[in-house]
């Protein structure tokens, strides 16, 4: 899934992400709320964690504004402005959950999930392909019954798979989709990425590369 982190505090908004991109989200974090407005509109995230009292433009502002245009980004609200009263002002500007500071990491990423669960078609719990399954939830991909000791990443990578199978995504959606603002999109991150995830699964090969620069998983 990617997230964008908007929170002004910059100590805490780098931790939340280098925290995120760890449970394996594609993470792009902004300072200010006139860079999250410049980001959504050319990014689709199926989660924005939003500070309330943000500069440039103000977080209850573009909460407004993304509820208006009707569109599929869930937003969880991040704020020390943690009364009842806050909580809900903040829900009738159209936020989809609201958690106030300090909290724990760990709810917020259980947090985050399941926002980004409604955000998205609904999947199976868990996807499968031929011999291979993957629990999104528990974070637990195996092969004929063999754990597979995938990198955050390399997860990604198979969730996405697994979440279309027989349907070629190309390199560039699967750039969109599982790296973030750290990456370089002249790379060959994804072309490694998928050589490292194929040596793990192992054979008889289930991914395909498509002419054009596509993949897709299929049984084998």
């Amino acid at each position: 899934m990617r997230v964008l982190v908007v929170e002004d505090f910059e100590v805490l908004a780098r931790s939340l992400g280098a925290g995120l991109r760890r449970e394996g989200m594609a993470v792009d974090v902004v300072l200010d709320g006139t860079a999250a407005l410049e980001r959504l509109a050319v990014t689709r995230y199926e989660v924005v964690i939003l500070d309330r009292d943000l500069p440039g433009v103000h977080g209850d502002e573009i909460c407004r504004r993304l509820a208006h245009d009707r569109r599929e980004v869930r937003v969880l609200m991040l704020t020390a402005s943690g009364t009842i009263e806050d909580r809900v002002g903040g829900l009738a500007l159209g936020a989809d959950d609201y958690l106030p500071k300090p909290f724990a990491f760990a709810e917020l990423v259980a947090r985050v999930r399941a926002l980004a669960r409604r955000a998205t078609p609904p999947l199976p719990p868990v996807l499968t392909c031929g011999d291979i399954t993957l629990d999104p939830a528990r974070r637990v991909a195996t092969r004929a019954g063999r754990p597979l000791a995938l990198s955050p990443r390399e997860f990604a990578l198979l969730e996405c798979l697994l979440a279309v199978p027989g349907r070629v995504l190309s390199a560039e959606e699967l750039l969109e989709r599982v790296w973030d603002e750290a990456a370089d999109p002249f790379s060959s991150a994804v072309k490694h990425a998928m050589h490292r995830l194929r040596a793990k699964l192992g054979d008889p090969p289930v991914i395909e590369t498509v002419r054009e620069g596509g993949y897709r998983i299929g049984p084998a």
